[in-house]
């Protein structure tokens, strides 16, 4: 029996994965989503980038899971990818979808140049948070008006210094077991260092012919690729 262990990314909570639980539990398995740390219901809560890797590590402590999929969506490829390698033989796999991946030293606004100003810039507007999106930023992202509404109105203020605080890792991302789920509306090819940790041979590389939110616009599809990843830790 698989545990998957769910963690949306920006300015999402465990809402996130609510349709796509109830597809892993049919097929046998646990499934626990989470919330990160200032973040949903647990807004107010004071978080840096390691706060949110204790949050993932303590909770797989806590229920005891072994055989663990580690999902990580969008910015929380960083503290999962972290968190993967701390969790040691409880580990069967990782599956970073569409989701940024965490380089030793580096954070998500050090990866992401172009973006980095106006991250800041929304940072100091908002009290040290990155501002949800609004509902245009979704076009194009093969989401209904109706997913599009339900995401903007469950969506709160992401905390600031989990975007610019660095990722710590002990070993080579490339030696854990992983799949990297590429959402094609969002970019036709992964980024370079995603590129570059695909050449592992314990990395591989499925497509989604959907945008950057597949927990929405996909769940049904995104369940049975997270099935395959069980099937193949």
């Amino acid at each position: 029996m698989t545990q998957f262990v769910l963690v949306a990314g920006a300015w999402l909570g465990s809402w996130a994965w609510d349709e796509v639980v109830p597809e892993l539990r049919a097929a046998g398995h646990g499934a626990h989503a989470l919330t990160l740390s200032g973040l949903a219901e647990k807004q107010g809560v004071p978080a840096g980038q390691q706060t949110h890797v204790q949050d993932i590590v303590g909770e797989i402590e806590r229920l005891d899971l072994r055989d663990v999929v580690l999902v990580g969506h969008s910015y929380s490829g960083i503290p999962v990818g972290q968190a993967a390698e701390h969790i040691g033989d409880r580990l069967a796999h990782v599956v970073f979808v569409d989701s940024n991946v965490p380089a030793d030293g580096g954070s998500f606004l050090s990866a992401w140049p172009s973006g980095r100003a106006m991250v800041e810039a929304s940072m100091a507007a908002n009290d040290g948070c990155w501002a949800p999106l609004t509902a245009a930023d979704y076009e194009g992202q093969g989401l209904t008006d109706e997913q599009i509404a339900r995401i903007v109105a469950g969506s709160t203020p992401h905390p600031g210094a989990t975007l610019s605080e660095p990722a710590v890792l002990a070993r080579p991302l490339g030696e854990l077991p992983a799949t990297y789920i590429k959402c094609l509306l969002d970019g036709a090819q992964p980024t370079d260092d995603v590129a570059e940790l695909l050449k592992s041979e314990r990395w591989r590389l499925v497509e989604m012919d959907t945008g950057h939110w597949p927990m929405f616009s996909q769940p049904g599809e995104l369940a049975r690729i997270l099935l395959q990843c069980a099937g193949a830790s």
